[in-house]
Protein backbone atom coordinates (compact mmCIF):
# COMPACT_ATOMS: atom_id res chain seq x y z
CA UNK A 1 0.00 0.00 0.00
CA UNK A 2 0.92 3.60 -0.27
CA UNK A 3 2.26 5.31 2.61
CA UNK A 4 2.65 9.24 2.83
CA UNK A 5 3.76 10.22 -1.00
CA UNK A 6 5.73 8.45 -1.93
CA UNK A 7 6.63 5.12 -0.46
CA UNK A 8 4.88 1.66 -0.45
CA UNK A 9 4.84 -0.99 2.23
CA UNK A 10 5.17 -4.50 1.21
CA UNK A 11 3.00 -6.01 4.00
CA UNK A 12 3.43 -9.61 1.98
CA UNK A 13 7.00 -9.41 2.79
CA UNK A 14 8.80 -10.87 -0.46
CA UNK A 15 11.95 -12.75 0.21
CA UNK A 16 15.28 -12.11 -1.49
CA UNK A 17 15.41 -15.69 -1.82
CA UNK A 18 19.14 -16.12 -3.46
CA UNK A 19 21.75 -13.70 -4.85
CA UNK A 20 24.55 -13.85 -7.44
CA UNK A 21 27.59 -11.83 -7.96
CA UNK A 22 30.41 -11.54 -10.16
CA UNK A 23 33.18 -9.13 -10.25
CA UNK A 24 36.58 -8.20 -12.79
CA UNK A 25 39.84 -7.55 -11.61
CA UNK A 26 40.05 -4.56 -10.00
CA UNK A 27 37.53 -6.04 -8.14
CA UNK A 28 39.08 -9.30 -7.17
CA UNK A 29 41.50 -6.95 -5.65
CA UNK A 30 39.52 -5.21 -3.62
CA UNK A 31 38.25 -4.92 -0.08
CA UNK A 32 34.98 -6.98 -0.26
CA UNK A 33 36.39 -9.90 -2.69
CA UNK A 34 35.59 -12.99 -0.35
CA UNK A 35 31.93 -12.17 -1.05
CA UNK A 36 31.80 -12.47 -5.25
CA UNK A 37 30.66 -15.41 -6.72
CA UNK A 38 32.81 -14.89 -9.72
CA UNK A 39 35.85 -13.03 -10.22
CA UNK A 40 37.57 -12.46 -13.32
CA UNK A 41 41.12 -12.18 -13.84
CA UNK A 42 41.10 -9.67 -16.85
CA UNK A 43 38.35 -7.11 -18.24
CA UNK A 44 37.80 -8.82 -21.66
CA UNK A 45 36.55 -11.91 -19.87
CA UNK A 46 36.96 -14.37 -23.16
CA UNK A 47 34.98 -11.79 -25.49
CA UNK A 48 36.35 -9.01 -28.08
CA UNK A 49 34.19 -6.11 -26.71
CA UNK A 50 34.17 -4.62 -23.41
CA UNK A 51 30.54 -4.49 -23.89
CA UNK A 52 30.09 -8.22 -24.45
CA UNK A 53 31.90 -8.98 -21.26
CA UNK A 54 29.91 -6.76 -19.54
CA UNK A 55 27.12 -9.49 -20.62
CA UNK A 56 29.03 -11.86 -19.41
CA UNK A 57 28.99 -10.71 -15.92
CA UNK A 58 25.67 -10.37 -15.96
CA UNK A 59 24.78 -13.61 -16.87
CA UNK A 60 26.92 -15.30 -14.57
CA UNK A 61 25.53 -13.82 -11.43
CA UNK A 62 22.33 -14.46 -12.60
CA UNK A 63 22.98 -18.49 -13.04
CA UNK A 64 24.60 -18.26 -9.37
CA UNK A 65 21.34 -16.94 -8.17
CA UNK A 66 19.06 -18.96 -10.27
CA UNK A 67 21.11 -22.22 -9.05
CA UNK A 68 21.11 -21.19 -5.42
CA UNK A 69 17.53 -20.78 -5.92
CA UNK A 70 16.68 -23.97 -7.38
CA UNK A 71 14.72 -22.62 -10.31
CA UNK A 72 14.92 -22.82 -13.86
CA UNK A 73 14.87 -19.78 -15.79
CA UNK A 74 10.97 -20.98 -16.97
CA UNK A 75 10.54 -20.79 -13.50
CA UNK A 76 11.39 -17.13 -12.87
CA UNK A 77 7.94 -14.68 -14.73
CA UNK A 78 10.18 -11.37 -14.80
CA UNK A 79 13.42 -10.28 -15.20
CA UNK A 80 14.42 -6.63 -14.23
CA UNK A 81 17.30 -5.17 -15.03
CA UNK A 82 19.77 -2.07 -16.45
CA UNK A 83 22.75 -1.08 -16.81
CA UNK A 84 24.88 2.12 -17.66
CA UNK A 85 25.54 1.64 -21.97
CA UNK A 86 23.50 3.13 -24.36
CA UNK A 87 19.79 1.49 -24.69
CA UNK A 88 21.25 -0.42 -22.07
CA UNK A 89 22.21 -3.30 -24.23
CA UNK A 90 24.05 -5.24 -22.29
CA UNK A 91 20.66 -6.17 -19.87
CA UNK A 92 18.72 -6.64 -23.34
CA UNK A 93 21.16 -9.19 -24.50
CA UNK A 94 21.31 -11.23 -21.40
CA UNK A 95 17.08 -11.37 -21.69
CA UNK A 96 17.69 -12.47 -25.38
CA UNK A 97 20.24 -15.25 -23.15
CA UNK A 98 17.67 -16.37 -20.46
CA UNK A 99 14.43 -16.13 -22.64
CA UNK A 100 12.63 -14.75 -19.69
CA UNK A 101 9.92 -11.84 -19.73
CA UNK A 102 11.67 -8.96 -19.29
CA UNK A 103 11.63 -5.21 -18.55
CA UNK A 104 14.67 -3.22 -19.52
CA UNK A 105 15.02 -0.19 -16.70
CA UNK A 106 17.25 2.98 -16.71
CA UNK A 107 18.02 4.95 -13.53
CA UNK A 108 22.04 5.06 -13.79
CA UNK A 109 23.16 4.19 -10.56
CA UNK A 110 19.84 4.07 -8.65
CA UNK A 111 19.09 1.11 -10.79
CA UNK A 112 19.27 -1.84 -8.37
CA UNK A 113 16.58 0.04 -5.99
CA UNK A 114 14.59 0.72 -8.79
CA UNK A 115 14.29 -2.96 -9.78
CA UNK A 116 14.17 -4.56 -6.66
CA UNK A 117 11.51 -1.61 -6.07
CA UNK A 118 9.38 -2.31 -8.69
CA UNK A 119 10.01 -6.08 -8.06
CA UNK A 120 8.64 -6.06 -4.51
CA UNK A 121 5.82 -4.38 -5.79
CA UNK A 122 4.93 -6.89 -8.35
CA UNK A 123 5.39 -9.49 -5.71
CA UNK A 124 3.89 -7.91 -3.15
CA UNK A 125 0.45 -7.80 -5.11
CA UNK A 126 0.33 -11.28 -6.16
CA UNK A 127 1.72 -9.97 -10.16
CA UNK A 128 4.60 -12.92 -9.81
CA UNK A 129 6.00 -15.69 -7.81
CA UNK A 130 9.81 -15.30 -8.99
CA UNK A 131 11.86 -12.33 -10.31
CA UNK A 132 15.14 -11.98 -11.10
CA UNK A 133 16.40 -8.24 -10.85
CA UNK A 134 19.58 -6.22 -10.93
CA UNK A 135 21.98 -3.81 -12.03
CA UNK A 136 25.65 -4.03 -13.42
CA UNK A 137 28.44 -1.86 -15.22
CA UNK A 138 31.79 -2.48 -16.71
CA UNK A 139 34.83 -0.34 -15.65
CA UNK A 140 36.22 0.17 -19.54
CA UNK A 141 32.64 0.07 -21.42
CA UNK A 142 31.31 2.77 -19.24
CA UNK A 143 34.48 4.73 -19.06
CA UNK A 144 34.64 5.01 -22.43
CA UNK A 145 31.02 6.04 -23.45
CA UNK A 146 30.47 8.36 -20.40
CA UNK A 147 34.68 10.04 -20.12
CA UNK A 148 37.86 8.83 -21.81
CA UNK A 149 38.99 5.68 -23.04
CA UNK A 150 40.79 4.41 -19.89
CA UNK A 151 43.54 3.88 -22.59
CA UNK A 152 44.06 7.47 -22.92
CA UNK A 153 45.71 7.41 -19.72
CA UNK A 154 43.84 10.51 -19.20
CA UNK A 155 43.69 12.55 -15.71
CA UNK A 156 40.97 12.22 -13.32
CA UNK A 157 40.44 15.30 -10.93
CA UNK A 158 40.22 14.08 -6.57
CA UNK A 159 36.59 14.35 -7.50
CA UNK A 160 36.06 11.52 -9.81
CA UNK A 161 35.14 8.11 -8.59
CA UNK A 162 36.02 4.42 -10.35
CA UNK A 163 33.57 2.97 -12.47
CA UNK A 164 33.07 -0.85 -10.85
CA UNK A 165 33.16 -4.16 -13.11
CA UNK A 166 30.79 -5.92 -11.60
CA UNK A 167 26.74 -7.66 -11.37
CA UNK A 168 24.78 -8.15 -8.74
CA UNK A 169 21.59 -10.41 -9.15
CA UNK A 170 18.62 -11.91 -6.84
CA UNK A 171 15.86 -13.59 -6.78
CA UNK A 172 12.64 -12.06 -5.55
CA UNK A 173 9.74 -14.32 -4.05
CA UNK A 174 6.58 -14.45 -2.79
CA UNK A 175 6.82 -15.19 0.97
CA UNK A 176 6.58 -18.64 2.40
CA UNK A 177 6.90 -17.92 5.61
CA UNK A 178 10.49 -19.43 5.82
CA UNK A 179 13.07 -17.81 8.30
CA UNK A 180 15.88 -16.39 8.61
CA UNK A 181 15.80 -15.03 5.07
CA UNK A 182 16.21 -11.18 3.93
CA UNK A 183 12.60 -9.63 3.32
CA UNK A 184 11.70 -6.11 1.48
CA UNK A 185 9.44 -3.91 4.04
CA UNK A 186 9.61 -1.23 1.87
CA UNK A 187 10.41 1.47 -0.84
CA UNK A 188 10.36 4.70 -1.47
CA UNK A 189 10.66 6.33 -5.01
CA UNK A 190 12.47 9.27 -5.20
CA UNK A 191 11.90 12.28 -7.58
CA UNK A 192 14.85 14.01 -9.79
CA UNK A 193 16.84 16.92 -8.15
CA UNK A 194 18.97 19.18 -10.10
CA UNK A 195 21.17 21.31 -8.22
CA UNK A 196 22.62 22.86 -11.22
CA UNK A 197 25.22 20.63 -11.29
CA UNK A 198 27.25 19.95 -14.18
CA UNK A 199 31.03 18.38 -13.61
CA UNK A 200 30.74 14.64 -14.82
CA UNK A 201 33.88 14.00 -12.77
CA UNK A 202 31.83 15.03 -9.30
CA UNK A 203 29.23 12.64 -9.59
CA UNK A 204 29.23 12.11 -5.86
CA UNK A 205 28.46 16.16 -5.28
CA UNK A 206 25.81 15.97 -8.11
CA UNK A 207 23.84 13.38 -6.08
CA UNK A 208 24.30 14.34 -2.77
CA UNK A 209 20.96 16.40 -2.55
CA UNK A 210 19.02 13.85 -4.14
CA UNK A 211 19.68 11.24 -1.49
CA UNK A 212 18.95 13.47 0.93
CA UNK A 213 15.43 14.30 -0.03
CA UNK A 214 14.62 10.59 -0.70
CA UNK A 215 16.08 9.07 2.81
CA UNK A 216 13.95 12.60 4.73
CA UNK A 217 10.67 11.46 2.58
CA UNK A 218 11.26 7.77 3.48
CA UNK A 219 11.10 8.35 7.16
CA UNK A 220 8.38 11.58 6.64
CA UNK A 221 6.31 9.22 4.90
CA UNK A 222 7.17 6.12 7.41
CA UNK A 223 6.79 8.30 10.20
CA UNK A 224 10.02 6.41 12.14
CA UNK A 225 13.32 7.28 13.26
CA UNK A 226 16.85 6.89 11.83
CA UNK A 227 17.32 4.61 15.11
CA UNK A 228 14.73 2.12 13.47
CA UNK A 229 17.65 0.79 11.33
CA UNK A 230 21.19 -0.45 11.97
CA UNK A 231 22.63 0.82 8.62
CA UNK A 232 21.41 3.59 6.41
CA UNK A 233 23.74 2.72 3.16
CA UNK A 234 23.83 4.99 0.21
CA UNK A 235 24.91 3.57 -3.52
CA UNK A 236 28.35 5.54 -4.68
CA UNK A 237 27.82 8.65 -3.71
CA UNK A 238 31.99 8.23 -2.57
CA UNK A 239 33.58 10.61 -0.21
CA UNK A 240 32.39 13.78 -1.08
CA UNK A 241 28.93 13.07 -2.06
CA UNK A 242 28.70 10.99 1.47
CA UNK A 243 29.74 13.97 3.14
CA UNK A 244 27.56 16.41 1.50
CA UNK A 245 24.71 13.99 2.37
CA UNK A 246 25.17 13.64 5.81
CA UNK A 247 25.21 17.50 6.08
CA UNK A 248 22.03 17.85 4.40
CA UNK A 249 20.12 15.28 6.66
CA UNK A 250 21.83 16.97 9.58
CA UNK A 251 20.56 20.50 8.94
CA UNK A 252 17.19 19.12 8.10
CA UNK A 253 16.92 17.41 11.36
CA UNK A 254 17.66 13.90 10.89
CA UNK A 255 20.01 12.34 13.14
CA UNK A 256 21.45 9.48 12.42
CA UNK A 257 24.83 8.03 14.07
CA UNK A 258 27.75 8.26 11.61
CA UNK A 259 28.93 4.93 11.80
CA UNK A 260 25.35 3.76 11.04
CA UNK A 261 25.78 6.14 7.82
CA UNK A 262 27.75 4.22 4.72
CA UNK A 263 28.48 4.39 1.19
CA UNK A 264 28.63 1.17 -0.95
CA UNK A 265 31.35 2.89 -3.04
CA UNK A 266 33.56 3.43 -0.21
CA UNK A 267 32.59 -0.23 1.73
CA UNK A 268 34.28 -2.34 -1.63
CA UNK A 269 37.74 -0.80 -2.47
CA UNK A 270 40.91 -0.78 0.11
CA UNK A 271 42.47 2.27 0.75
CA UNK A 272 45.14 1.65 -1.26
CA UNK A 273 43.23 1.29 -4.56
CA UNK A 274 43.92 4.15 -6.94
CA UNK A 275 39.96 5.01 -6.85
CA UNK A 276 39.73 9.34 -5.92
CA UNK A 277 36.60 9.57 -4.31
CA UNK A 278 35.55 5.67 -4.81
CA UNK A 279 33.44 3.49 -6.52
CA UNK A 280 30.59 4.26 -8.51
CA UNK A 281 28.55 2.12 -11.33
CA UNK A 282 24.96 0.79 -11.17
CA UNK A 283 27.04 -2.41 -10.40
CA UNK A 284 28.38 -0.82 -7.53
CA UNK A 285 25.56 -0.91 -5.11
CA UNK A 286 23.96 -4.07 -6.51
CA UNK A 287 26.91 -6.24 -5.68
CA UNK A 288 27.94 -4.86 -2.86
CA UNK A 289 24.04 -5.71 -1.45
CA UNK A 290 23.57 -8.83 -3.18
CA UNK A 291 26.82 -9.88 -1.65
CA UNK A 292 28.28 -8.14 1.13
CA UNK A 293 25.65 -6.46 3.18
CA UNK A 294 23.11 -9.87 2.51
CA UNK A 295 25.70 -11.89 3.59
CA UNK A 296 26.36 -9.79 6.97
CA UNK A 297 22.55 -10.14 7.57
CA UNK A 298 22.67 -13.83 7.37
CA UNK A 299 25.58 -13.41 10.09
CA UNK A 300 23.59 -11.45 12.20
CA UNK A 301 25.22 -8.61 11.77
CA UNK A 302 22.61 -6.20 10.64
CA UNK A 303 18.63 -6.64 11.14
CA UNK A 304 17.01 -3.71 9.37
CA UNK A 305 18.58 -1.67 6.77
CA UNK A 306 17.69 1.05 4.26
CA UNK A 307 19.75 0.47 0.86
CA UNK A 308 19.16 4.21 -0.68
CA UNK A 309 20.97 3.86 -4.67
CA UNK A 310 22.05 7.14 -5.82
CA UNK A 311 22.13 8.05 -10.17
CA UNK A 312 22.82 10.74 -12.06
CA UNK A 313 20.52 10.66 -15.21
CA UNK A 314 22.86 12.20 -17.75
CA UNK A 315 24.09 11.16 -21.08
CA UNK A 316 27.03 11.65 -23.25
CA UNK A 317 24.88 14.05 -25.56
CA UNK A 318 23.26 16.12 -22.62
CA UNK A 319 26.71 16.97 -21.54
CA UNK A 320 27.73 17.87 -24.83
CA UNK A 321 25.02 20.12 -24.85
CA UNK A 322 25.99 21.96 -21.39
CA UNK A 323 22.66 20.54 -20.00
CA UNK A 324 23.14 20.06 -16.02
CA UNK A 325 22.66 16.81 -13.91
CA UNK A 326 19.34 15.19 -13.23
CA UNK A 327 19.75 12.92 -10.14
CA UNK A 328 17.38 10.70 -8.18
CA UNK A 329 18.08 8.13 -5.53
CA UNK A 330 15.83 5.32 -4.52
CA UNK A 331 15.17 3.48 -1.08
CA UNK A 332 14.44 -0.12 -0.35
CA UNK A 333 14.50 -1.68 3.43
CA UNK A 334 14.99 -4.64 3.84
CA UNK A 335 14.90 -6.61 7.27
CA UNK A 336 15.91 -10.85 8.26
CA UNK A 337 12.26 -12.23 8.52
Amino acid sequence: MLKGKQTWIFNNRPVITATGVSGGPFEANGKLASDFDVLHDDLWMGQDTYEKAHRVLIEEASQVALQRAKLQEEDVHFFIAGDLINQITPSSMSARTNQIPYFGIFGACSTSMEGLALGSFMINYQGAKHILTGASSHNAAVEKQFRYPTEYGGQKPPTAQWTITGAGMAILSANGGVKSLPVTTSATIGKVVDMGLTDPFNMGGAMAPAAADTITAHFKDLQIDPSYYDLIVTGDLGEIGQNTTYELLTTAGLKIERGKFQDCGLLIYKEDQPVNAGGSGAGCSATVLYGHLLNQMRQGVYKKILVVATGALLSPLTFQQNETIPCIAHAVSIEME
